[in-house]
Parts: structure tokens; sequence; C-alpha cells
């Protein structure tokens, strides 16, 4: 099987973190605050579908059935996630709640939607780094 490259995942973890820095340094309310929180929501949606995305292709390697988890639903990979170790339970519960903020994003892009996102973002920051860390552990290719 081929190696499963993690590069594109570290550079979203990368990126939301500069991302919540520049944040931190604007003044709120300002347009500088709003560009640059919406760069951070966008690198939340962007870390957590790769995220999930990445999951799906390492769960391929638990199971003879690799067809049966291209047909999980997103928490349900997150689950088998948990299940093999990938996540602990705390962890799985947070991610819960990161994906129901994210499925909300589709739906509302109001300020109010925007900085109720931001409450998790630290969190979520913490969490994507430490899969990050989890599957190039279990996982990486070098």
């Amino acid at each position: 099987m081929k190696p499963i490259n993690f590069d594109h995942l570290q550079r979203c973890c990368l990126t939301l973190e500069r991302s919540l820095q520049s944040l931190k340094a604007c003044e709120p309310g300002s347009i500088d605050y709003e560009v640059i929180r919406n760069a951070v929501v966008k690198s939340f949606e962007l870390t957590l579908e790769t995220s999930g995305k990445l999951l799906r292709k390492v769960l391929k390697e638990y199971t003879g059935a690799p067809k049966k988890v291209d047909e999980l639903v997103y928490k349900d990979v997150l689950r088998h996630a948990a299940l093999h170790g990938l996540l602990t339970t705390e962890e799985l519960e947070r991610w819960f709640t990161y994906r129901d903020n994210r499925n909300s994003t589709a739906h509302d892009y109001g300020v109010e939607f925007a900085e109720h996102t931001l409450v998790l973002i630290e969190a979520f920051r913490k969490d994507a780094q430490q899969l990050t860390h989890t599957l190039l552990a279990k996982h990486g290719n070098g």
C-alpha cells in the first residue's frame, strides 16, 4: 500500500496557527479583524475536512474492506478512529462538536456565527495538532 502523505494536514495546522496569531494582533471590529477572522474560519473548515479525508485513508489500513470505509459518514469515521486509538474518547466528543459547527458554516456565515466558531478554534487547533502527531507516529512514512 502506498504511504499516506500528511504534509497537507501539517500545512493546514500551521496555517490555522498563524491565522490565529494574526487575528490576536488585530483590533476587534476592524476590517483587518474581519478579514483575518474569515481566514481563521476557512482554515478551520479546511483542516477539519483534510483530517477526515486522512482518517478515512488511515482506517483503510485497519480493514479488509476499504469500500466500507468510503461509505462511512464523517462522524462514523471519527468513531472508528477512536476505536483504533487515533482519538481518545474526550477528543472524539470534541471532534463531534467541531463537525457540528462545520455543518453550520455551510448555512450561516454571519458575524455571530463566526465569533461562536472562534470560541472553538483554540481547542480545535490543539486537537488537530495532536491528531497530526498521532497519525505521523502511527502511520508516518518517514
